[in-house]
C-alpha cells in the first residue's frame, strides 16, 4: 500500500513538474514572432554554454522535421531530414563546443488561418561578440496554430553561397 501511495505521489509530482515547464514556456509560443525569436535564442550561446533543449523540443509538432539542404559536387543538391531529437543529438554537441549564434536579420511572414510560413534570413556567428558572420542563409519555417499556440512544423534551410547570394528582397531594408 505504501509503495502504491509513493508511486502515486511521484506520478503527481512529476506531472506537476512537466506542467510547470510547459506553463513556463507557453508565453514563448503565443505569436509567430515570439516562436521564431525563441527558436533563434535557444540555439544561440557561446562555447561551453548549455542550451535549453527541452524548450527547443517544445517548439515543434510531434512529427516536425529540420531539413538542411546539402549541395555537393559529387551528389548535387539533396535534403537531410532530422527530427528535433536528432538535431539535438547531432548538432547540439557541436554548437555547445564551438559556440554558435544565429540572428534573424529579416523575415517575410505569410499567414492563412491556422497556417503560416516565413522566409527568415539569418546570419551565423561563433561568439556573441563577433561582428562578421561566418555564414548567412534563409530558413523556410512552416508553422501551425492549434487554437492555443504556435507550433513549428518544419524548418527547411539553405546557406548562402557565392553562386547563390540572398536576393535583396530577403535582406533588411
Amino acid at each position: 500500500m505504501k509503495t502504491c501511495t509513493l508511486i502515486g505521489l511521484l506520478f503527481l509530482y512529476g506531472g506537476a513538474l512537466a506542467q510547470t515547464a510547459s506553463s513556463d514556456y507557453s508565453a514563448k509560443v503565443t505569436t509567430i514572432e515570439s516562436t521564431i525569436e525563441t527558436l533563434y535564442a535557444v540555439i544561440s550561446a557561446d562555447a561551453g554554454e548549455q542550451r535549453d533543449w527541452e524548450l527547443f523540443k517544445y517548439l515543434f509538432t510531434a512529427d516536425a522535421k529540420l531539413i538542411p539542404v546539402r549541395n555537393s559536387q559529387e551528389e548535387g543538391v539533396s535534403a537531410i531530414y532530422w527530427t528535433p531529437e536528432q538535431y539535438v543529438e547531432r548538432a547540439g554537441p557541436i554548437l555547445e563546443k564551438d559556440g554558435f549564434f544565429e540572428k534573424e536579420i529579416s523575415n517575410k511572414i505569410e499567414r492563412y488561418g491556422s497556417i503560416a510560413h516565413t522566409f527568415s534570413t539569418y546570419e551565423s556567428y561563433r561568439k556573441s561578440t563577433d561582428e562578421t558572420p561566418f555564414t548567412r542563409g534563409i530558413n523556410s519555417i512552416q508553422l501551425m496554430h492549434d487554437g492555443k499556440r504556435w507550433w513549428i512544423v518544419n524548418i527547411y534551410w539553405l546557406g548562402e553561397t557565392d553562386d547563390n547570394p540572398i536576393p535583396d528582397r530577403y535582406l533588411p531594408k
